[in-house]
């Protein structure tokens, strides 16, 4: 079993707003040093080679992240542990606090890849019912034997 993971963020502005520019020129080499992580596996990415332009939800300002990685310490590493936490650090610049659910954290099998709709319930999973090995987050210690 591999975990998969999605976030989601609310942009303060278009995409191509100067507000977010320095997110957008960041992208590439974040989700390069994403590509390259031990135990990275897969990412979801349109042809701009992100998920920016994937949209899932009614609001054009909610853009998505996907990933599948060998095991949670693996995702963990390259989150806390690599540049991209320099770039964690400056969210609040061009992403809005979100109330809701916005990561969520499963098992799927090796050679699967999830799809944004299956990762967008998992997301309402996780914020009607908690978490359980269906959807859970960083705080849990779910394996995939719990599922």
């Amino acid at each position: 079993m591999h975990l998969a993971q999605v976030n989601i963020a609310k942009m303060k502005a278009p995409i191509d707003s100067p507000i977010m520019t320095d997110f957008v020129n960041n992208l590439d080499s974040i989700n390069a040093i994403a590509d390259k992580s031990k135990g990275f596996v897969w990412r979801l990415k349109d042809e701009e080679d992100n998920a920016t332009a994937i949209k899932i939800f009614d609001n054009d300002y909610l853009i998505i992240n996907m990933s599948v990685w060998e095991n949670a310490t693996s995702l963990k590493d390259y989150v806390y542990n690599s540049m991209h936490v320099e770039v964690l650090k400056r969210k609040k610049e061009w992403f809005d606090k979100m109330e809701d659910m916005h990561m969520a954290l499963w098992y799927v099998k090796e050679g699967i890849f999830p799809t944004p709709l299956e990762a967008k319930e998992r997301l309402e999973y996780l914020q009607t019912n908690g978490e359980t090995p269906y959807a859970f987050s960083f705080k849990s210690k779910f394996k995939p034997e719990d599922l």
